[in-house]
């Protein structure tokens, strides 16, 4: 078990910074601190490109890994005897 915690360990560590990349290359959507940083000054908020939906795709599918990985770390802790 101790392998099994170690990989979802690294596996979490791994996913985590790929995220929080992914998070901040989104585009803003206004009204937010990007606004106060000049980010507001975009001709169409309503399209999004095909870049933009890949980026949102891949997010999601990091984002599930990350949590998958924590539920299973919680259930290797709660089953580990």
């Amino acid at each position: 078990m101790n392998a099994v915690r170690i990989g979802l360990q690294v596996i979490l560590v791994i996913t985590s910074l790929i995220l929080t990349l992914l998070v901040l290359m989104h585009k803003g959507k206004g009204g937010g601190l990007s606004d106060m940083f000049g980010g507001g000054m975009t001709a169409s908020l309503g399209s999004s490109s095909v870049a933009e939906r890949n980026l949102t795709r891949f997010t999601v599918v990091v984002a599930t890994v990350w949590f998958t990985s924590i539920v299973g770390m919680g259930l290797v802790d709660r089953f580990d005897a």
